[in-house]
């Protein structure tokens, strides 16, 4: 049984090792006044600072969710460790022999997992940098080499090498005290058929360290083209290894990245090594994993939000990187920093930049150029053809949804004039209105802001064949306005159209999927048609038609909108011979009511902006005009095969 650790022991590491000086490599501490300092909270998300941290107390207190305490209870809160594992790891920074009452002291079974499991760690970093000295590791040298690392850039940065054996490590790490069962759950070895063999074998090998400066894994590169494994292979989810929590570098670059209120992220180990190297030293990389929620709590807790803060990606230009730049704009919003993307010519990533054009370039690459939320949005608008209406309406269709996530209202608003200009669209104030609408609907429905659920279509009104309604529609949440009028030839075409998407889906799929909510004028059958999206569409209906009815009403916000459901669900029809032809009428008919009315909003734009429109605005508008009248003599010329 492990012993107690001395209470005087406990005192004295409490008293050497100053509360700041470890908060402070969690997060970055402001000056609060009274000797006090500040920062934001590590235990819970916050925008403002109210965690505060007393050094002459010795105390922290956390005014929002009312965490507090000494060192040790911080350690132990934020990296989840025992008692006795922090007051280990604590007196181990302080160089302070702990005595251990109970019987003698045994590292073996008394020390804590995770403080075996990082020590373990330390000598395997250890044992990896004196192997890169080996003549089988002239590969290894070799490729730093031509990386432009030479001996004193990989010491820096601890790059070692693993030998190609089965189990060099193993066998060390045994030799160091360590059991079989350590070395397994450290995921330094791995079961073989005679036992652990070595995890990494002939690859170059980078520390990953946490925020501390702790080691709890590796980035291991392949050399050699016999080795099978991925071309990176990292250390896989342990006690202390949690991928979407590390970023490599970050135990260099916390400092620096507190103290300018900026970081870099790019994309791999090599890529940090030449930044540092080039002096950006506020590089860091995630590992092997999207740069997610969890990345975004360190790098805030470190930037302190404020307003001059600032994040720079540097994702290559390629596919790969544009869907990782698209995937970091979902989280944008997490920051209040501001975040940009840098891109460097010819797609070179920061490694190669610097061998091509030397440490300069790497540091004129990451001077904000270019704001994320432009790049991202430049490439959902860049797969769409915007010399069509069709293809402008799918454009803002997407990117206005990702828009509505914006959470500050004035950004939102900018952004959304910006979208409005990017996608060509002359009347900016629908733009700004759409975006709005899918922020609303996301916030009543607490959804992602597309409003809608099948196919990551958005709930506005214009389709993929450019028809749109730009006439504000209550949410369907919570229908809304002026009573249904069956004598409308409007309203009453809408009716019929959802009576066949819930009675007879197989006449109007998969056309009826693609009408947005905005163009069913009628606010209560907007809030069917969007049931009927939530529910898997139309088309589900093709399958179980009682299931697919059961998940509409199941769908409807409130008993007003599932009653009308049950009601055109079970109503008989207006026409004698329900068939295609019927359907295909239906179809028609409010598709063409929306690209009519489409026509009528830019006309009337025109015609409220006068002489002040741009003339190439002026052609744009003419343009659409055009094209959209075009289709609309399509539809009455042909029909339902015009769809």
């Amino acid at each position: 049984m492990a012993g107690r650790i001395n209470d005087d022991d406990v005192k004295a590491v409490r008293d050497a090792v100053p509360i700041d000086s470890v908060v402070s490599e969690y997060l970055q501490l402001r000056n609060a006044g009274g000797g006090n300092l500040k920062g934001l909270c590590p235990f819970h998300d916050e925008k403002s600072p109210s965690f505060q941290v007393s050094p002459g107390k010795g105390l922290f207190h956390c005014f929002g969710c009312q965490e507090g305490g000494d060192t040790i209870a911080f350690v132990m809160k934020i990296d989840h460790l025992s008692f006795s594992e922090t007051v280990e790891r604590l007196a181990a920074k302080a160089g302070i022999t702990l005595r251990y009452e109970e019987g003698g002291y045994n590292p073996s079974h008394q020390r804590g997992e995770r403080i075996r499991l990082i020590e373990a760690h330390q000598a395997a970093a250890e044992f990896y940098v004196h192997q890169l000295e080996s003549p089988e590791a002239e590969i290894g040298r070799k490729f730093l080499a031509e990386r432009g690392f030479d001996q004193d850039a990989a010491t820096h940065f601890r790059v070692g090498y693993s030998p190609a054996g089965w189990d060099h490590l193993t066998r060390y790490l045994r030799g160091k005290g360590f059991s079989d069962k350590e070395l397994i759950t450290s995921g330094l070895s791995q079961d073989g058929r005679r036992g652990p063999i070595d995890r990494f074998r002939g690859r170059l090998m980078w520390p990953i360290s946490d925020t501390a400066g702790e080691i709890v894994g590796f980035g291991a590169r392949k050399l050699r083209d016999d080795d099978n494994g991925p071309k990176y292979l990292n250390t896989p989810e342990t006690p202390v290894y949690k991928k979407s929590q590390v970023l490599y570098g970050i135990d260099l670059a916390k400092k620096d990245i507190a103290k300018a209120s900026r970081a870099v992220v790019v994309e791999g180990y090599t890529d940090v090594m030449a930044c540092h190297l080039a002096g950006v030293t506020t590089a860091i990389a995630t590992c092997g994993t999207a740069f997610g929620n969890d990345h975004i709590k360190i790098l805030r807790r470190l930037l302190m939000d404020n307003g001059s803060a600032r994040v720079i990606f540097t994702f290559d230009g390629d596919s790969a990187g544009q869907k990782a730049a698209l995937r970091a704009f979902e989280d944008d919003q997490k920051f209040a920093a501001e975040t940009y993307i840098a891109i460097a010519p010819d797609n070179m990533d920061p490694c190669d930049l610097r061998l091509a054009k030397g440490d300069d370039a790497v540091r004129d690459l990451v001077e904000p150029r270019t704001p994320l939320f432009e790049f991202a949005l430049r490439q959902i608008v860049g797969r769409y053809d915007l010399e069509t209406p069709a293809g402008r309406a799918a454009a803002l269709d997407e990117a206005a949804a990702v828009v509505a996530k914006i959470k500050t209202s004035s950004v939102q608003r900018e952004v959304a004039v910006q979208l409005a200009g990017l996608v060509g669209i002359l009347d900016q104030e629908f733009v700004v209105h759409r975006v709005a609408q899918l922020a609303r609907w996301a916030r009543d429905k607490g959804g992602d802001g597309r409003g809608e659920g099948r196919g990551g279509r958005g709930p506005g009104p214009q389709d993929r064949r450019g028809g749109a309604s730009h006439q504000a529609v209550q949410a369907p949440t919570a229908p809304s306005g002026p009573a249904l009028n069956l004598r409308s030839p409007a309203h009453r075409t809408e009716r019929e159209l959802l009576k066949l998407a819930l009675q007879k889906p197989a006449l109007v799929s998969p056309a009826f999927d693609a009408y947005g909510v905005d163009e069913f004028t009628a606010p209560p059958y907007a809030a069917v048609r969007q049931c009927i999206e939530e529910a898997g569409g139309a088309e589900r209906g093709l399958g179980d038609n009682r299931e697919y009815l059961v998940a509409v009403m199941d769908a409807a916000p409130n008993n007003t909108v599932r009653s009308l459901v049950t009601e055109l669900a079970v109503e008989v029809f207006i026409g004698k011979t329900i068939d295609e032809t019927y359907a295909g009428m239906q179809l028609v008919h409010v598709r063409l009511r929306a690209v009519d009315r489409r026509i009528n909003d830019v006309q009337g734009s025109l015609a409220r902006l006068g002489s002040n429109v741009a003339p190439e605005d002026l052609a744009a508008a003419q343009n659409e005009v055009w094209v959209l009248q075009q289709y609309a003599q399509s539809l009455r010329a042909k029909g339902a095969d015009a769809l």
